[in-house]
């Protein structure tokens, strides 16, 4: 056992069953042990490093921002946080955004948009939030009850009331429930990324937007893995041409900083008043900068080349050897593999492939901009061991 690993398991809280490797650097798509082993990161921290690790562009911005102001309090302007802000709404036509630093916060600030608008709108008792069975909403107390997983609430009771789950991609389950409840708002991942890499049907989620809006029911839609180019478009949602409420988003939107984001519409935009919400590092000028050169990069042209990779790797492991099926969609991506999911994740790394698990599929979160001569080497070696 080394030092730091020692180190680690000594002082750091038990929550993560790390692999016995310690990662000490990269660039792009490839990141070395601190034995000087070679991996090809499949993973991007859980689809964080959009542009791969120590990208030049992103590291310039932060870099330059971090000799400026690291940070200030949400009581005076700085440029990066409403740079960003302005380029979010210009790119997705909504009309305002909230800064935090999560996922689960995002969420979190998405569910108390909804719930206000419908309180303001409807009455003090119309809470209630509709989400799917299988999602995955986040770690917090609130977005636990979100996510419809039972796993994740035993050992956490009580959670925070209003929440009920119907199973995705039944739309009359869907609509029942909504009836049978004062029913605030409707959250939904379009595709059920911690729940096996599973896209929605568009057909239920266009009948769902729609439904939501003839009832002046608020659509959240949670894009903290699925947004910032993930799919083949800026966000998820728009793979389906639809228009929500809300968007929450984090993840790959720093590019390795930690921040979060909500987007709101026109509809929901003045909901949230001073003192209504906030967050202490949300917009934090380093992020923020961070982001923006995210953000900047995300065109069409590289949209297309995430549909593109997302071909390859379709076309190379549909019917290979040892894989029974793959679902997802762009670069996220999950193999339900015949060996079980996590003894095909250690066989890769043992070969020089970091991948991740989402159930029993053994995901895919490569970088946007992964050179394909790099992405052909992984799914060849990917193909090796489902054969094995």
């Amino acid at each position: 056992m080394s030092n730091i690993t020692a180190i680690d398991k000594e002082y750091v809280a038990n929550t993560y069953n790390r692999f016995p490797i310690e990662i000490s650097h990269g660039k792009g798509s490839e990141v070395f042990d601190t034995d000087g082993k070679r991996y090809i990161d499949m993973g991007t921290g859980i689809g964080v490093t959009a542009f791969g690790i120590s990208d030049d562009e992103w590291k310039n911005a932060v870099v330059e921002q971090l000799s400026k102001v690291q940070h200030m309090s949400n009581l005076y302007y700085t440029e990066p946080c409403a740079r960003l802000a302005k380029l979010i709404c210009e790119k997705t036509g909504m009309s305002k955004v909230f800064f935090g630093n999560s996922g689960a916060e995002a969420n979190e600030c998405a569910i108390k948009v909804a719930r206000k608008y419908a309180a303001d709108k409807k009455g003090s008792d119309y809470y209630t939030i509709i989400t799917l069975e299988n999602s995955f909403h986040g770690r917090t107390l609130t977005t636990l009850a979100a996510t419809g997983q039972e796993h994740y609430h035993e050992l956490f009771q009580p959670l925070t009331p209003g929440f009920v789950h119907t199973p995705a991609n039944d739309f009359e389950a869907l609509k029942k429930t909504a009836k049978q409840h004062k029913t605030a708002a409707i959250m939904i991942e379009c595709i059920q990324g911690e729940g096996g890499v599973i896209p929605l049907d568009a057909d239920f989620v266009k009948k769902t937007a729609e439904y939501a809006n003839e009832n002046d029911i608020i659509l959240i839609v949670d894009e903290v893995q699925t947004g910032n180019g993930r799919t083949g478009e800026l966000y998820a949602y728009m793979n389906y041409g639809i228009k929500p409420d809300v968007v929450s988003t984090a993840k790959g939107l720093g590019g390795g900083l930690p921040i979060g984001a909500v987007l709101l519409s026109a509809k929901v935009q003045n909901v949230l008043g001073f003192g209504d919400h906030g967050s202490t590092f949300g917009g934090n000028p380093v992020s923020s900068a961070g982001a923006v050169s995210i953000l900047e990069r995300i065109d069409d042209k590289l949209l297309e080349e995430v549909k593109a990779k997302s071909k390859y790797i379709f076309d190379s492991l549909i019917g290979a050897e040892g894989v029974e099926s793959v679902s997802g969609m762009g670069l996220m991506i999950g193999i339900k593999t015949k060996k079980p999911a996590g003894g095909v994740v250690k066989a890769c790394m043992e070969k020089g492939v970091l991948c991740l698990t989402a159930k029993d599929k053994v995901r895919l979160l490569p970088s946007l901009n992964i050179p394909q001569n790099i992405l052909e080497e992984a799914i060849n070696i990917i193909k090796s061991v489902c054969a094995e």
